[in-house]
């Protein structure tokens, strides 16, 4: 009796986290494949993404790096636009509203 308990825990299981819906998917694939691989095991293996060449620890280091290098281009990018969308003085007293100062002139001149 406890065995049959234990089984149907486990059959549970295998349906809570998708695996009985995902064998079903690869099983009727093999099923329906008109030309039937040499392996039925790699095909499973492939379908299911089993090993394969690809370094898994490389990718992932990779990964990382190019988040931190995402998050300090953002930073940057956010100082940069922080520093072009401030206000432009304005000279009330000459009417040059908006416009750079004769000073401002001379630096972007140069």
């Amino acid at each position: 009796m406890a065995a049959d308990h234990k089984k149907e825990d486990f059959r549970k299981y295998l349906e809570k986290n998708g695996i009985i819906d995902a064998l079903t998917k690869v099983l009727v694939g093999l099923y329906e494949e008109p030309e039937k691989p040499e392996s039925a095991m790699e095909y499973v293996k492939q379908f299911l993404g089993g090993p394969s060449d690809v370094d898994v620890d490389a990718l992932r280091s990779e990964n990382e790096e190019l988040r931190r290098k995402t998050e300090e281009l953002q930073q940057r990018l956010d100082e940069l636009t922080g520093i072009n969308n401030q206000p432009v003085a304005a000279d009330s007293s000459s009417g040059n509203l908006g416009q750079p100062t004769a000073a401002g002139s001379e630096a972007l001149a140069m």
